[in-house]
Parts: C-alpha cells; sequence; structure tokens
C-alpha cells in the first residue's frame, strides 16, 4: 500500500521547503505559468503532442539494460541502467525542454534563456530552440565553458548564444544569477527554462513532472524483467531532476531504497565539495527555500566537484523535504571516486558515463557489499560522457604528473 505522498501546496511548499521568493516583477510570470502548465496537465491535446514528441524526436522509451558484466564483478545484486544516455542531445534533460518549450510557445513568448554547467541542458536547450524556431540565450560559467567546450559547440551550432559568466566562482550558481538577472529585465517576452527542479515555484513540480517519464518506464520496465519493483534506485544529484525524475513514480513503493548521491569533491571535511544535502542547512538561493551550503554569516558557499553538472550549492526542495521525511537515502562521493568511477562502466559494460552519473556508480560500488544476488538495483545512467573525456583525460594526466597543473 502506497502511503507516502509529495504534494505541494498553492505555492509550491513541500512541507517548509519551496515557495516563492522572487522580486515582485516575476510574480505574474510565474502566475501566468503556473496557469498554464495547470491547463495543460488537463489538455489531452499538449500530453498527446509532447507524448509524441517523446517518442519520436526524444526516442523514448529509453532502455533498462541489464548490466551483467558488472553484476558478476561486483557479486552482489542485479544490476540494471536506466539509459538516459541514449535519449537525443545524450541525456536526461531533453525531457524537460521538451515540455518547457510547448508551454512558451502557449504562452507566445518568443525568447527562451537557461542556464547550464556541463552543458547538457544548455544543449538541450538549444535543441527544441531550433527545432521550434525560438530565440535562445544561454548563460554559463567561464570555468565550464572551459570545462565543456564540445558543448558549449554545440550549443552554438544549434544557433544559441552562449554567454559566459565571470562573476563569483564562475560555474552554475553564478550563470542562474545572471540568467534570473535577465528574466527580470525581459520578462513580458522571455520564458526561462530552468533546467532542474529548483527555483521559485512551479518549476521544482514542473519539471519532476516533466521528468519523471524516467521512473515511470522504469518501474514498469523492472515489472517486466523481474517480476516485480527494484529493491533500491540510485541516481546523482546536483540540483536533482534526473533523480527526482526516477524517484518520484517509486515514493509510494515503501520496499524501494531511494539514494541519491551527491559529489563530495576533495571530500566534505576538506570545504572543498557540492554534497548540499550532507553537509548543508536549511537557506533561500535562486527564489527557493531548500538546503544550502553555507558560512558561518549564512552567505552561500563555494561549491566544488569535478563535474560541472553537480557542482552547485543547493538542491531541489523535494529532494530537501524527502530527506527531512526520511524517504530518501543521500550520500556522497569524492572526484576521486568518481573518476574510478567513469573510467570502471567505460572497461565494464562499453558505456561512457558522464562525470555526473559516475558518482553514483562509485556509490553503487559500495551499496553493492551490502545486497545479495537476490536483489536487484537500478541506477539511472543520466547522461553520456562525450562531454568529459577531455577534461578526464587532463585530470588524469595532472594527477599521474605527466602534465603541469592550470
Amino acid at each position: 500500500m502506497a502511503t507516502f505522498t509529495s504534494v505541494a501546496d498553492s505555492l509550491g511548499h513541500f512541507g517548509s521547503f519551496g515557495g516563492r521568493y522572487v522580486p515582485e516583477t516575476l510574480i505574474p510570470a510565474l502566475d501566468e505559468l503556473s496557469e498554464r502548465y495547470a491547463a495543460a496537465r488537463r489538455d489531452p491535446e499538449f500530453h498527446a503532442e509532447f507524448e509524441s514528441l517523446l517518442r519520436d524526436y526524444v526516442g523514448r522509451e529509453t532502455p533498462l539494460t541489464f548490466a551483467d558484466k558488472m553484476t558478476a564483478e561486483l557479486g552482489g545484486p542485479k544490476v540494471y541502467l536506466k539509459r538516459e544516455d541514449l535519449c537525443h542531445t545524450g541525456a536526461h534533460k531533453i525531457n524537460n525542454t521538451i515540455g518547457q518549450i510547448l508551454l512558451a510557445r502557449r504562452m507566445g513568448k518568443p525568447r527562451i534563456i537557461a542556464e547550464t554547467g556541463a552543458g547538457q541542458h544548455g544543449v538541450a536547450t538549444a535543441t527544441v530552440c531550433a527545432k521550434f524556431g525560438f530565440q535562445c540565450v544561454v548563460y554559463m560559467g567561464e570555468e565550464d565553458v572551459k570545462r565543456q567546450s564540445l558543448n558549449v559547440f554545440r550549443m552554438k551550432l544549434l544557433g544559441a548564444e552562449v554567454r559566459p559568466v565571470s562573476s563569483g566562482t564562475k560555474t552554475l550558481k553564478d550563470a542562474t544569477n545572471e540568467a534570473m538577472r535577465d528574466w527580470v529585465t525581459n520578462v513580458r517576452d522571455t520564458h526561462y527554462i530552468i533546467g532542474s527542479v529548483v527555483g521559485p515555484h512551479p518549476f521544482p513540480t514542473m519539471v519532476r513532472d516533466f521528468q519523471s517519464v524516467i521512473g515511470q518506464e522504469a518501474r514498469r520496465q523492472s515489472i517486466e524483467r523481474e517480476g516485480r519493483l527494484p529493491d533500491a534506485v540510485v541516481a546523482c544529484v546536483g540540483g536533482g531532476s534526473n533523480a527526482m525524475g526516477m524517484f518520484y513514480p517509486f515514493i509510494g513503493d515503501e520496499t524501494v531504497k531511494l539514494i541519491g548521491v551527491e559529489a563530495a569533491g576533495e571530500g566534505v571535511t576538506s570545504g572543498r565539495h557540492a554534497a548540499t544535502l550532507t553537509a548543508g542547512r536549511p537557506g533561500v538561493l535562486h527564489g527557493t527555500q531548500t538546503y544550502l551550503l553555507q558560512d558561518q554569516h549564512g552567505q552561500i558557499a563555494e561549491a566544488h566537484s569535478v563535474s560541472a553538472g553537480l557542482d552547485y550549492p543547493g538542491v531541489g526542495p523535494e529532494h530537501a523535504s524527502f530527506k527531512d521525511r526520511g524517504r530518501a537515502e543521500y550520500v556522497s562521493v569524492t572526484d576521486a571516486e568518481a573518476l574510478d568511477a567513469f573510467g570502471w562502466v567505460a572497461r565494464t559494460e562499453g558505456i561512457i558515463p558522464a562525470l555526473e552519473t559516475a558518482h553514483a556508480f562509485a556509490h553503487l560500488k559500495r551499496l553493492a557489499k551490502v545486497m545479495t544476488p537476490e536483489q536487484f538495483v537500478v541506477v539511472c545512467l543520466s547522461g553520456r560522457g562525450d562531454k568529459d573525456v577531455d577534461a578526464v583525460m587532463k585530470r588524469l594526466a595532472m594527477l599521474e604528473g605527466t602534465t603541469p597543473a592550470p
């Protein structure tokens, strides 16, 4: 019997988390977005077009792949991979951008802005803008522009303008800051496609709903393959969209353990990490109340991760609620562990995972030690690692002492 529910109130509060903490200028736009999304949810034509695009353009449904060599090597549970890396553009992000571009079209807003860290959300946004004929501006921290040069080129090839952000840490937080400033200034003709389950209401709920196709498919596929639900579901967590999309359809299934894996960077005790749910405390950032990395004065602390997509000092408010209510467990993995898992997955299953996803696989190694061959686990393979190969190559060469540190 499903007993756990997660329903936001009218202003998007998940218990004490969520809500709207934004300039007054944005309230009409958020109200309009809430109304249009509520109407779209009731509209069979919207659902039909969304599902048609997911099938014929994105390439859904994605496979649930049995990782036979990984299973044999770990010697614990059966391991299945939910293959979001096989989506068009190479990651789960396109599920959300398809839904939001349809809403932007309904609202008559021809200009789209977005933030991006690893570049996958930027590429997915640029892709749907190209398909539907929208102007596209993507904000990206200068540090991430250097780390993810391939995705920068892809966005430009798709017709997007990429605006590097030089303030702060020059990463995802700062890119989001600049996108929010743009939206305040250009709210009449611009829709902000937020890439994760963060930001003011209705974004956390809306992005979750668009991404929940991941878990819906995985839940049904698990029953088809094994005759029952998995014992555990594992996903990486930065802002948390792939994890929430995977977790949400399972939240009422008490036998399924939900595990989110954050970036511990150089170690949680080092101060150079992005383990928000592990080491953060409640506060407000980018329009929502959630767990944040903060200093002793309550100022947002610098996040660090080898993975640009996890390099964020906050997390989606629904994840914060899951943590406090005990429905999901959140753990963390270091840069070194993630880099090791990156190569391990490639050698073992012939799949190069995104560095973000590699964090989930690093924890899988630990988890397998406490599970049995009678059990099975599903890992959300949220994206492919083509974008990370150059950065990993340079990082490994630096660690091996064959190139100087930058």
